[in-house]
């Protein structure tokens, strides 16, 4: 996807960009593409890639981001789609969050180099993180980190009532199914399954909207091991 495909394709799912956030952003392609030679940051590595699997694929979620004040990004890596979501609204306060510490040295250089003001780093895990920032965030994103049923309890307690968990996935499989009772139990509910084509190179893409019904327990989530290990189950 070159930078005109980009621009037009967004066009069609109704994201407005100006030259100056165009500007950021080719500014952040050619960083990642620069720094990735030396640390290794994602496996993409020419310019129409990041355009079209970082950048792109990050806004199909602009859609849902209307009146939303603030926005965390579960395992942001180099920035996807947490970074990506900053430079297009500047008005949405983003977490990026990564227990990468490589990843979260880039994305301070990034920032620098950016001058972006509306991005926080924490480099901590999540379940950590968690503990002093339940129900903190309108939107809570995730972009290809872990399986869903292990996302939902890490992300949904962070979550705002009404506020929603936003999981993007290329290959969903089983995964819904698995993550049903973990979304009950955590007073939740799937609102939306977005399933489309990536443009171009048409592989599948689904982003599933999961919306807090109402307080989930203050015991979740649970230590990492635990939530691999012991995956929520009702009670019959």
């Amino acid at each position: 996807m070159n930078k005109k495909d980009f621009i037009e394709y967004l066009k069609k799912i109704n994201v407005d960009i100006d030259e100056k956030k165009l500007q950021l952003l080719q500014k952040y392609c050619d960083f990642l593409l620069e720094y990735n030679k030396t640390t290794n940051l994602t496996a993409i590595k020419d310019e129409e890639s990041v355009y079209l699997k970082h950048f792109f694929d990050s806004l199909t979620i602009d859609k849902y981001l209307k009146n939303v004040s603030n926005l965390l990004d579960i395992g942001t890596g180099a920035g996807f789609p947490g970074m990506v979501i900053a430079i297009i609204h500047p008005e949405i306060h983003v977490t990026l969050l990564d227990s990468n510490n490589k990843k979260i040295k880039f994305l301070e250089e990034l920032i620098k180099l950016l001058r972006i003001t509306n991005v926080s780093l924490e480099y901590n895990r999540c379940e950590d993180f968690a503990k002093n920032n339940k129900e903190v965030f309108d939107i809570v994103t995730s972009r290809a980190v872990a399986q869903l049923r292990i996302l939902c309890e890490l992300a949904l307690p962070l979550l705002k009532i009404n506020g929603i968990f936003i999981a993007m996935k290329a290959n969903i499989n089983n995964e819904i199914e698995e993550a049903n009772d973990t979304i009950e139990i955590l007073n939740s509910k799937i609102i939306k399954r977005d399933l489309f084509k990536l443009p171009i190179e048409n592989s599948n893409r689904e982003n599933i909207l999961i919306q807090k019904i109402a307080s989930c327990s203050h015991v979740y989530p649970r230590e990492y091991n635990k939530i691999i290990k012991n995956p929520l189950v009702k009670k019959e």
